[in-house]
């Protein structure tokens, strides 16, 4: 069955329905320049259903980019051949923005069914130079059901994309059961990780001795990732399923916790949440409940719809919570609860659920209700590209995808967690460079990521003396400034450059930090009180161009230890000026 409506800017079509499920559309036109178009599919009796798409075309008309919330590096065109952009509960979200030139949206469309297997579409048909455009659903195997509805959200308004990717995560928080979860202070404050740093070689000593470096600079948790629970440092997960401290690393976690605690930080725990490793005694309980396993590496995934996985796996943070007084969990790998695309779901059998997608949003909701019944301010951190709106009920931190060393890409990612993520903190990648980096090259590492929090992790005792007065001076400049970095009007520029100029403002502050040499910021409009420009760049100044002329400003220009190199008064006329600034410095402008 194929139903056409033509009530609406653009004409939509729902195909794929066979003699058992039918499809019906209705539009609503929630202003001018938006329609929300709900779909509703229905059957007789409970039914596994066929692929069912919902399309539509439109013109390629002054569109120069995509955003999609694993675009990373490429935000090109693509044909409309291609596979498209898959989303569920722990994998990105459905939602797709076409831009111009100017930065200004041409479309963006996002669909309500957060939760499930869902493909978006936007590709370049050649013959018509138009994007042929769908939202493809159940093409992966799913459970019977014998009704469906869902919206999909148009917005035609030429917004800046920024500001129409932010209306799409509040229309999503909005939805029933899409509530964000509460965001405690302390996810909000720089943290320190073993990960880069110390990788599987954990003891109490080690990671004491770096937050007692962490804590006198300004991190307030520390993050404790894998290797605490396993004595085997070979990495995979082999070892993993019994989340027991391992003796010969951790003899006593409970008074190592109390230890980092002492020195005025918090303390959050790594766990794998699915795998179960073939060296754990977990394995014989649950070898026969497992999603798939991956033979060849030694560890498999459980399936989340048998109710005794999930209570095992909630037991498992609960204790540890209780019994060593943890502050948060970093919650690993919740993306791979997905059935591989040659398997076939199994039913019954002890399953309280059919649904995978169900089952894991049942497992988190109750971890999350259950931790929070302990602790109300606890932290739970996921990974890009488990960020989505459904995240976002679960956790309240949100961490860009693993990029060691890469400051760029770290910038990227934390840029595109922001705008979709609201009120829930981006966190940065972790930050590790080489103790032989110029003082300069390693400030890039914090400066390309001031639009998240900042998490440490490279040997704060073996940092030499410039590097550690460079991150002294970064965390507390971005503790002083994070009213406008994380809570301020956020403007990432030109996305498909990746970036290069980022502003966020408020009512009394302005601060602008651009990535590429000979980058102009405009400075237009009612400016506030300071204006703060940070040079993320090895290249010596920043470009200003000011729409008229400004009053007296006083300059103060700092370097990437923060010593101040200037103070100086200044009156710019309308035009283009280059401000001292030195490579990876910054200035702040405060009109007198």
């Amino acid at each position: 069955m194929q139903q056409t409506q033509n009530e609406s800017r653009l004409q939509y079509r729902i195909s794929g329905a066979d003699d058992r499920f039918s499809a019906s559309l209705a539009v609503e036109i929630q202003e001018a320049g938006v329609e929300l178009v709900h779909l509703k599919i229905t059957a007789d009796r409970p039914g596994i259903p066929p692929a069912i798409r919902l399309s539509w075309e439109r013109p390629i008309v002054d569109v120069q980019g995509v955003w999609h919330p694993n675009g990373y590096r490429g935000r090109g065109l693509s044909p409309d051949w291609f596979a498209g952009y898959r989303s569920n509960a722990a994998s990105s979200a459905p939602v797709v923005c076409l831009f111009g030139g100017d930065g200004r949206s041409r479309m963006t469309f996002a669909f309500s069914d957060t939760l499930n297997p869902v493909v978006c579409k936007a590709g370049v048909h050649e013959e018509t130079a138009e994007f042929h455009c769908s939202v493809s659903l159940f093409e992966e195997s799913v459970a019977p059901l014998e009704r469906y509805e869902a919206t999909l959200r148009m917005d035609l308004r030429e917004l800046p994309y920024y500001d129409s990717l932010n209306e799409v995560q509040r229309w999503w928080s909005g939805l029933p059961g899409l509530a964000p979860s509460f965001v405690p202070v302390a996810a909000r404050e720089p943290m320190y990780s073993t990960w880069y740093s110390l990788h599987q070689h954990l003891t109490p000593e080690a990671i004491e001795e770096q937050c007692r470096e962490a804590s006198a600079l300004g991190c307030r948790t520390v993050i404790a990732d894998d290797g605490w629970q396993t004595a085997n440092n070979e990495r995979g997960y082999a070892y993993c399923g019994d989340w027991e401290a391992c003796a010969e690393k951790m003899p006593d976690m409970a008074a190592h916790v109390g230890r980092v605690h002492a020195l005025e930080m918090k303390y959050m725990l790594w766990y794998s949440v699915p795998f179960v490793g073939v060296h754990s005694q977990a394995w014989e309980r649950f070898s026969a409940k497992m999603l798939y396993t991956i033979e060849e590496r030694g560890w498999g995934i459980v399936d989340p719809r048998f109710p005794e996985v999930r209570e095992y796996l909630i037991g498992i943070y609960e204790r540890a919570m209780r019994e060593w007084k943890l502050d948060g969990f970093k919650l690993d790998f919740i993306d791979s609860f997905n059935l591989p695309a040659d398997r076939k779901l199994a039913f019954g059998d002890g399953r309280d659920l059919d649904s995978v997608p169900e089952a894991v949003d049942r497992l988190m909701s109750d971890i999350r209700n259950r931790l929070s019944a302990i602790d109300p301010d606890v932290m739970i951190e996921f990974r890009q590209a488990y960020v989505g709106p459904c995240m976002r009920k679960y956790g309240n931190m949100f961490r860009a995808a693993d990029c060691p060393n890469d400051a760029v890409e770290n910038r990227v990612r934390t840029l595109d967690i922001r705008l979709l993520c609201g009120e829930t903190p981006a966190h940065a990648d972790m930050l590790m460079w080489h103790p032989g980096e110029p003082a300069e090259s390693a400030a890039l590492q914090l400066i390309n990521v001031l639009f998240a929090v900042p998490q440490i992790s490279v040997r704060l005792d073996r940092l030499p003396a410039e590097h550690a007065e460079m991150v002294a001076y970064w965390l507390a400049f971005w503790k002083e400034h994070r009213d406008v970095l994380l809570d301020g009007h956020l403007e990432p520029h030109q996305p498909e450059l990746l970036y290069p100029l980022v502003v966020a403002s408020n009512a009394s502050k302005l601060l602008a930090a651009v990535y590429q040499p000979r980058t102009i910021v405009p400075l237009d409009g009612e400016l506030p009180q300071t204006v703060i420009l940070v040079n993320g760049t090895r290249a010596e100044g920043v470009y200003i161009e000011c729409v008229g002329d400004q009053d007296e400003w006083q300059v103060e220009i700092r370097d990437c230890r923060g010593k101040k190199e200037e103070r100086t008064s200044w009156t710019p006329r309308a035009g283009i000026h280059l401000v001292d600034v030195p490579p990876a410095g910054n200035a702040t402008l405060t009109r007198k």
